[in-house]
This record gives structure tokens, C-alpha cells and sequence, in this order.
């Protein structure tokens, strides 16, 4: 009888809760050991503008003259001066819209490619030209529409928007709120679009070399991140999950009965 208790009670146990292996949950497992000698970081990372992007581009110079004539309807701030060490340096900033030919309509210039471009070339390229009538001028560019969307098994699921031109698959998993319990952490997906294609990428967050070597480690614009939940786990309201709450009932009133019938036959 004794043994048709403890059967019972782990019967109960079993439908009762769904238990996944502590191995199962650990991020990165053995980086520790990995990563002891220190290990380069692949600095080959960019950040590439792609249609639909809002860039925010700021041109400085001593010449005010210059941020006049390049002047548009978006621009902001021309005029305003900040000083420094050297000089009196005027600064504007621009915002511009990235077509679907992968053009932006910058004054005076024309239209200028900037998708598969990083923010440092498009700078780069814009400077070239303008120097022609200035030669002091600087320019810098960002991108200003840095949107990941989190969905899945995860606590706070939706689209972030980040401010910064670099972030991580780890960091934006953080922003989400991190994974929870239930949610499957060697079968993440990314999906990306990119020249025209959408690509998928597969990342087992418990091995440093996936995550780390997936060129999906460093999120690009719009990447979709999609958590799957563990199939063990039952969806609260569905017939699987009012099966396993009826039945792991049932089994711990057989169990209390049995338990009762020992205590007084004794």
C-alpha cells in the first residue's frame, strides 16, 4: 500500500507540473571556460541603411553660408552655434527618408544611394561632395528608425525601438523582459530581410559559439525574434490543459484516499 502511495503521489507530481532540466535553462553554458584566455571580438559588425530607414544628418561648419544654401524644409537647428576651442562651428541637422530605390533627395546634391551603405560611408560620401564648395565641413549620419520585434514565449513580448546604431540578440531578448521558463532556448529564430530576401537564422542560446558566431548576434533594423514555448507547457483554457488539471486531480484524491485507508487500517 505504502508503494501505491508514493506512486501515486509522483503521478501527481508528474501531471501536475512540467519540469524542465536546469541544463536546459543556462545561457551560454562552459563561456566561462571558453572565454578564460581572452578571445578578439570580430570587429567586422555593420549597421546597413535599407529602404523605409529615417536618416538624421548633420552637417558642421564655420560657414553658415553653406548650411543655407543646403537648406531644406526638414532642416533643423541651422543657424545654431556651438563653440569650441578653435572656432565658431555652425550646425544643422537634416532628416531624410530612404526611398524604395534606395535613394535619399539631398538639396542642391541630388539623389544619393544610400541603401547597403553604413552610416560611415553615406557620411563619407555626402563630405566628399560638399567639400568641393567648403572644405572645413563635417558630416555625420545616423540611423534614426532602429526598431526589433520580440514575439513568443518571453515576458514582454511587442517592438522596441533603440536609439543607439548597435544591438545585440542578448540585448534585445533583456529588453524584452528575458525568456520565460517555459520558453525553448536552443531553437531561436531571427528573421531578417535584407538585398531583397528574408533569411532566417537558428541560435541555440545555451552555446556561446551559436550565439555568438550567428550573424544574427547583432540585430539589424526591423529583425523579427520569435521565442518558442515549450509543447509540454499547456495553454491555460485549452482541452489539453483542462485534461492534465482534471487528471492530476483525480490522481491526488486516489492518492489522499489511499493514504487515509493505511492510517486506519494500522
Amino acid at each position: 500500500m505504502k508503494k501505491l502511495v508514493f506512486i501515486a503521489t509522483l503521478m501527481a507530481t508528474a501531471f501536475m507540473t512540467s519540469c524542465v532540466s536546469n541544463k536546459e535553462m543556462i545561457y551560454l553554458q562552459g563561456a566561462d571556460s571558453i572565454y578564460a584566455k581572452s578571445i578578439a571580438i570580430d570587429k567586422n559588425f555593420q549597421l546597413l541603411i535599407q529602404s523605409d530607414d529615417q536618416l538624421a544628418i548633420t552637417i558642421s561648419s564655420r560657414d553658415k553660408v553653406l548650411l543655407d544654401q543646403y537648406n531644406n524644409s526638414v532642416l533643423v537647428g541651422s543657424g545654431n552655434s556651438t563653440s569650441n576651442s578653435q572656432s565658431m562651428t555652425t550646425s544643422g541637422v537634416c532628416y531624410f527618408y530612404v526611398y524604395q530605390d534606395g535613394t535619399i533627395d539631398f538639396p542642391i546634391i541630388g539623389k544619393i544611394k544610400a541603401v547597403g551603405l553604413t552610416p560611415e560611408q553615406l557620411s563619407a560620401q555626402i563630405q566628399t561632395q560638399l567639400q568641393k564648395d567648403v572644405k572645413d565641413v563635417q558630416v555625420s549620419t545616423k540611423i534614426m528608425s532602429f526598431k526589433v520585434t520580440v514575439l513568443g514565449d518571453v515576458k514582454s513580448p511587442g517592438t522596441q525601438s533603440y536609439t543607439g546604431q548597435r544591438l545585440t540578440l542578448l540585448e534585445a531578448i533583456g529588453r524584452a523582459g528575458d525568456l520565460n521558463a517555459s520558453a525553448i532556448r536552443t531553437n531561436v529564430l531571427v528573421l531578417r530581410e535584407e538585398n531583397g530576401k528574408r533569411t532566417s537564422y537558428k541560435i541555440d542560446l545555451t552555446k556561446p559559439e551559436s550565439v555568438f558566431n550567428s550573424p544574427a548576434y547583432y540585430m539589424q533594423q526591423n529583425d523579427l525574434v520569435i521565442v518558442e514555448g515549450n509543447k509540454s507547457v499547456k495553454v491555460k483554457g485549452s482541452t489539453s490543459y483542462t485534461y492534465l488539471t482534471v487528471t492530476g486531480t483525480l490522481v491526488s484524491m486516489v492518492a489522499s484516499v489511499v493514504s487515509l485507508i493505511i492510517a486506519l487500517t494500522n
